[in-house]
C-alpha cells in the first residue's frame, strides 16, 4: 500500500565469541535474533490519505517494494493527501508454517524441532502526513514467537522544497531508527530482499554492522535532498538512547552495545530513466565506535567501518508487469578491541573484515502473481577465536519466493484497507557458517538448514 514498508531489519548474532566472553553477551544477542525478525509490510493508513490503490506505491500491490511513484511519496515526508482526514492507524499480522531439512538442535524455544506453525509477527502503525511539511510512521511489534512487545521501525520526517543550479529539489529531515531505514530502493540492508524472513528457523551468525545491527537500539537524524528527481545526498549520525529507555521500548540495549559518541552515516545515488525502465546506482557509509555489552572496563572500543554498493532497475510496462533487479555489495572492516580484551583473547583476535553480496530479481504478473530468485553470499577474515567451529563466517546459497495478492488494486471483500499476501519461500545453503560440511563441530551440515516456508500476510 502506498507508503513505506514496514519491516524489523533483524541485528543477526554477528559473531559466534566462545563461552569466555561475559555470558550475558551472546544471552543478549540470542534473545535480540528471536525478538527482531526481518519482515516488512505497507500501511492501509497511506493508501487512504492518498487516494491510491496500493499497486500505485508497491510493486505487485503490497509492500516492501516501492514503485518510482512510491519513493516519490516517502521523499516527499509521506505528505500527499487527496482526502481531508483519514484515521491514521493501521495494522499486520504474519503466520507461516517452516520445515527444514534436518531437525533444530536445540528446538527454538516454546517450538518443535522441525514443522513449526507460528505467529511470526503482529504489528500496529501510527502513520501519516501532517500539513505539506511533516509525515512520518512509528511502528510497535508483538514478536509471536519471542512474546514480547517492543518499538519497531520508526520514521518521521520534515520537508520543503527548493531549487539547486535552477533544478527543483525536495530537503527533509527524518529522525529513525536504524540506519537504512529511511531509504527509498530496495538495495539497502533495511529494504533488501526477503521482505518477509524466518521466525523460526537457522540463519547465518556473520553479517556486517549495518545490516541490521543497529536496528531499534540507536536514534538518528539525516538530513537529505533528492534534486531534479535524479540526484539524491544524505548525511547525519546515529546515538545510542539510555539503557533504561531502551528496556522500555522493548529493546535490548546490551547488544551489540551502545554508541561511542556519534555515528556518521552518508548516502548518495542517482536515478535515471534507462531502457524504458528506472536505473539507480549508489553508496552508502556508516562508521561507529561501540561499547559491546555497554561494557566500559577495557577503555577501548569496538570500531566498524561499512562501505556499501548498490544498483537497481525498475520497468514496469503497460500491462501492470514489472520486473526488478537490486543488487548490493558491502565492505566492513572491523577492529574488535574492546571484544577481544574482554575476552582475554589471543593479540590477533581484533582485526577482521566482512563481505556481503545480496541479489535479487523478480517479475510481478498483473499485480498479482510474483515470482523472486535472491542470491546471497557473506564472507571474511578466518578467525579461529572469533568464529565457532569452522573459524570463518562464510555462509552462501539462494532463496526462491512466490507469491499471490489478490486485492493489490484496491477490491477486497474486507474494504479498501485490508490487503492479503500468500506465498511460498524456499532456501538453499552451499556454506553455513564457513563450511558446507560440519561447521559446528558436531556434525550439522550446510544443508540442513535449508528451508521451506510458507507464509500469510494481511494488512489492514
Amino acid at each position: 500500500m502506498p507508503s513505506d514498508h514496514f519491516t524489523s531489519p533483524t541485528p543477526r548474532v554477528r559473531l559466534k565469541i566462545r563461552h569466555t566472553l561475559p555470558a550475558a553477551l551472546p544471552l543478549a544477542a540470542a534473545l535480540a535474533a528471536l525478538v527482531l525478525a526481518r519482515p516488512a509490510q505497507a500501511v492501509p493508513s497511506f493508501a487512504e490519505q492518498t487516494g491510491q490503490p496500493c499497486q500505485a506505491c508497491h510493486v505487485g500491490g503490497f509492500g516492501p517494494q516501492l514503485t518510482s511513484f512510491g519513493r516519490e511519496f516517502k521523499l516527499g515526508g509521506y505528505t500527499l493527501r487527496t482526502k481531508p482526514f483519514n484515521v491514521p492507524l493501521a495494522a499486520m499480522a504474519i503466520g507461516s508454517f517452516t520445515h527444514t531439512r534436518g531437525d533444530q538442535v536445540p528446538a527454538p524455544d516454546r517450538l518443535k524441532a522441525n514443522d513449526n506453525f507460528a505467529f511470526d509477527q503482529g504489528s500496529v502503525f501510527l502513520a501519516g502526513g501532517v500539513g505539506q511539511h511533516f509525515g512520518g510512521f512509528v511502528q510497535v511489534t508483538y514478536d509471536g514467537v519471542g512474546r514480547v512487545w517492543g518499538w519497531d521501525n520508526v520514521d518521521l520526517r520534515a520537508v520543503t522544497q527548493g531549487k539547486v543550479l535552477g533544478k527543483d529539489a525536495v530537503f527533509g529531515l527524518t529522525l529513525n531508527n536504524s540506519p537504512t531505514t529511511q531509504d527509498v530502493w530496495n538495495t539497502t540492508p533495511a529494504w533488501g530482499f526477503p521482505y518477509t524472513d524466518t521466525a523460526v528457523s537457522g540463519t547465518p551468525g556473520a553479517a556486517a554492522l549495518i545490516d541490521g545491527g543497529l536496528a531499534q537500539n540507536t536514534l538518528g537524524v539525516t538530513a537529505y535532498a533528492w534534486i531534479d528527481r535524479k540526484l539524491y545526498l544524505e548525511g547525519g549520525a546515529y546515538t545510542s538512547p539510555k539503557a533504561g529507555t531502551l528496556r522500555w521500548l522493548g529493546a535490548d540495549p546490551a547488544d551489540p552495545g551502545d554508541i561511542h559518541g556519534l555515528a556518521p552515516y552518508a548516502r548518495i545515488a542517482y536515478q535515471k530513466d534507462v531502457g524504458s525502465g528506472t536505473l539507480e546506482v549508489g553508496a552508502f557509509a556508516l562508521k561507529a565506535q561501540l561499547n559491546p555489552g555497554r561494557d566500559r572496563s577495557t577503555g577501548r572500543t569496538d570500531h566498524h567501518s561499512d562501505v556499501g554498493l548498490d544498483v537497481s532497475w525498475l520497468r514496469p510496462d503497460s500491462k501492470g508487469n514489472t520486473f526488478a533487479i537490486d543488487m548490493r555489495y558491502v565492505h566492513e572492516k572491523a577492529g574488535l578491541h574492546a571484544t577481544c580484551l574482554l575476552a582475554l583473547a589471543p593479540a590477533d583476535c581484533a582485526d577482521v573484515t566482512l563481505q556481503e553480496l545480496r541479489g535479487a530479481v523478480a517479475y510481478n504478473w498483473r499485480g498479482k502473481v510474483g515470482a523472486t530468485l535472491g542470491v546471497f553470499a557473506t564472507s571474511g577474515t578466518a578467525n579461529g577465536f572469533l568464529y565457532s567451529g569452522s573459524g570463518r563466517p562464510n555462509s552462501n546459497g539462494v532463496m526462491a519466493q512466490v507469491d499471490y495478492t489478490p486485492w493489490g488494486h484496491g477490491s477486497s471483500p474486507l474494504g479498501p484497507r485490508a490487503a492479503l499476501r500468500v506465498g511460498a519461500q524456499f532456501t538453499a545453503y552451499g556454506h553455513f557458517d564457513g563450511a558446507r560440511r560440519n561447521y559446528d563441530g558436531a556434525g550439522a551440515n550446510a544443508a540442513d538448514n535449508n528451508a521451506l516456508r510458507l507464509f500469510t500476510w494481511v494488512v489492514f
